[in-house]
């Protein structure tokens, strides 16, 4: 005779039932057409349950090591809760006690990816806007650098920061270590590149204008007519290599000064808008959790998400200027929400 299967999901089911019905073993074996003998091991085996999980013994806190911890946690910001105890050399307490313990004094927070804006901050981003409140923005091209790493986006360490302390400031690493640096431009509803920055070096003055002499000049800005050269406005941040004398003058021989490179205001990567476009192409090539095992392969990956962003993607990003602008002026040269 062939061995019996085992009992099934809606038979367990029912045998509960029947048992809570007052029914014997005898008569449920009856009723399910099973043998006595497995309905009773069934019934035995559930009978048993988990066994009681013993309780050991918490570690417990003194008054003087709650202090030490407390000064550790305000020294050490985003920490994780064992390097937390680890450095006041409290050993043996298990992660939900660190944590609990932690939370009466602490709380689990991001680093800010934005530094804190002063008043001369301030007061340089309203003037800017003030500057070019008139300006026809669909005239300006609008460029920046992104680095691109393997693992996903810099800058999101979570951990353990004292209560009414601030987050530290955490920027991206914009140029230099690793990963792939990215070169792009948007003008009205145009994408210009991405261009890689080979080796994803750091950009000096003479590197910076040799890139885009060999990448935004020769593929697409010789390409241009002559009035659209004489009407366009060159945005670039205050990055070292971008704001030296050495490619600043090398700019003004390309034909770009004076009028034609705007001056950008310090700590405002929330008003230039190909910011947003970065954030459209790392949520693609990231989505999911993507991760990448060779530069080449992310720096594809880039290309292939850049190629998805439409030409009226870009334009909205152009035409919300005036609304910045206008956003900085409302708040005083604060940051905007982009």
């Amino acid at each position: 005779m062939g061995q019996k299967k085992d009992l099934t999901g809606s038979e367990k089911s029912k045998i509960v039932r029947y048992l809570a019905e007052g029914c014997s073993s005898l008569k449920i074996a009856k009723l399910l057409k099973r043998d006595h003998r497995t309905i009773k091991r069934f019934i035995q085996n559930s009978q048993q349950g988990r066994k009681k999980r013993v309780k050991k013994p918490r570690r417990k806190i003194t008054a003087h090591e709650l202090r030490k911890v407390k000064r550790a946690a305000a020294k050490m910001p985003l920490a994780t809760s064992l390097a937390i105890f680890q450095s006041c050399n409290i050993t043996g307490v298990p992660k939900s006690t660190r944590c609990a313990i932690l939370r009466d004094m602490a709380e689990v927070r991001k680093a800010e990816r934005r530094p804190p804006l002063n008043k001369t901050h301030k007061l340089k981003r309203q003037d800017w806007a003030k500057k070019y409140l008139k300006t026809d923005f669909s005239k300006v091209l609008w460029t920046d650098e992104m680095r691109v790493s393997l693992d996903g986006p810099d800058g999101w360490a979570r951990g353990w920061i004292g209560k009414g302390q601030r987050a530290p400031v955490r920027l991206r690493r914009q140029q230099g270590g690793g990963g792939v640096l990215v070169w792009a431009g948007i003008i009205k509803d145009e994408l210009v590149g991405p261009f890689q920055v080979e080796d994803a070096v750091e950009l000096n003055s003479q590197s910076y204008w040799q890139f885009l002499e060999d990448t935004f000049f020769k593929q697409w800005y010789r390409k241009k007519s002559a009035s659209f050269k004489k009407n366009m406005i060159f945005m670039q941040d205050n990055a070292p290599s971008h704001v030296s004398k050495y490619s600043t003058a090398w700019l003004a021989r390309k034909g770009i000064k004076e009028e034609k490179l705007m001056t950008w205001p310090p700590c405002s990567p929330d008003l230039n808008p190909i910011e947003n476009l970065w954030a459209i192409i790392k949520c693609e090539i990231y989505k999911e959790g993507k991760r990448y095992t060779s530069l080449n392969s992310v720096w594809e990956a880039v290309v292939a998400a850049a190629r998805n962003v439409d030409g009226e993607q870009i334009k909205t990003l152009t035409e919300s200027m005036d609304g910045r602008l206008l956003s900085v002026l409302a708040k005083k040269g604060g940051y905007i929400g982009r």
